[in-house]
């Protein structure tokens, strides 16, 4: 597999010419199959992708993670790049979702127009699905850690008042090839334990040759505070350490305070994967 990091908070430094938005968009190349893992919140990993080389005309199918604006509204841009590739998210009803805290509120929700723009390209999976061989969207999830404590300002309204987001429209990519599977985590409200521990669960004694995404352990972003205390960081990383996993690559909405202490933890099998960085797992 060969993995591009199309979008995310931050970039390679010898990259300037590559477009930074607080977003997250991955491109993968894996068994003659070339798939987008998230779009971003704007046209920028397709102005990012020209310039690393890589043809949104030619994806074979684009994965959204889940449906707040940073992972999806650029999917609009990537209908009008490419007309053949089915766009999968996970079945769920209509909601808003919003950031709440402080006072101060702000929306956070995909752009409901997208779902209008290009009906016959989007679908929408309910259960465990293989979209092409040996790549599975997951929607069952495991529930047997805490989720994020950064979740606690995120909420959901579908007609009846805005209430803690549950995160029902979240799904977890895994792709199996012949040595490992590689599990695409977007942004793991639902728990980077819980998204290792289903992967675990649906394909047991298997080695894991990476864990990709956001593991959102940012508390307030624009204050770049950790979600939960220091000591929480540090046990999810002791717990990532129990599970056969020879890499992770992070960045996004885990946060550089919370890298910094998972990285105590977790040593080298910790990698930040910022805009630009391609690595072939």
């Amino acid at each position: 597999m060969i993995l591009t990091a199309l979008v995310d908070n931050s970039r390679l430094e010898n990259r300037t010419d590559l477009t930074v938005e607080r977003g997250l968009s991955l491109h993968v190349k894996t068994m003659g199959r070339q798939i987008l893992f998230d779009a971003g919140s704007s046209q920028a990993f397709c102005d990012n992708a020209e310039a690393l080389n890589i043809r949104i005309q030619d994806v074979d199918a684009a994965v959204i993670s889940h449906r707040h604006h940073d992972h999806c509204n650029g999917v609009t841009h990537f209908l009008d790049r490419n007309s053949k590739a089915q766009v999968y998210f996970r079945e769920c009803e209509e909601t808003d979702y919003c950031f709440k805290a402080f006072g101060f509120k702000n929306d956070i929700g995909i752009d409901k127009a997208l779902f209008v723009q290009a009906k016959r390209q989007l679908s929408f999976v309910n259960k465990t699905t293989e979209i092409f061989p040996n790549v599975f969207l997951v929607t069952n999830l495991s529930s047997r850690y805490e989720q994020p404590k950064g979740n606690k300002y995120l909420y959901a309204d579908s007609g009846q008042g805005f209430k803690p987001d549950t995160f029902g429209h979240e799904l977890l990519m895994v792709i199996k090839e012949s040595d490992g599977l590689i599990v695409f985590t977007g942004c793991a409200h639902s728990g980077v334990l819980n998204m290792v521990e289903t992967a675990v669960e649906l394909f047991p004694n298997t080695r894991i040759k990476a864990v990709v995404g956001g593991f959102h352990l940012v508390g307030l972003p624009l204050f770049n505070s950790i979600g939960g205390s220091k000591e929480d960081i540090e046990a999810i990383g002791k717990s990532l350490l129990t599970y056969p996993i020879d890499k992770l690559y992070t960045g996004h909405c885990t946060g550089m305070k919370a890298f910094g202490l998972l990285k105590r933890v977790l040593g080298e099998k910790l990698e930040h994967f910022p805009t630009g960085r391609s690595v072939v797992i």
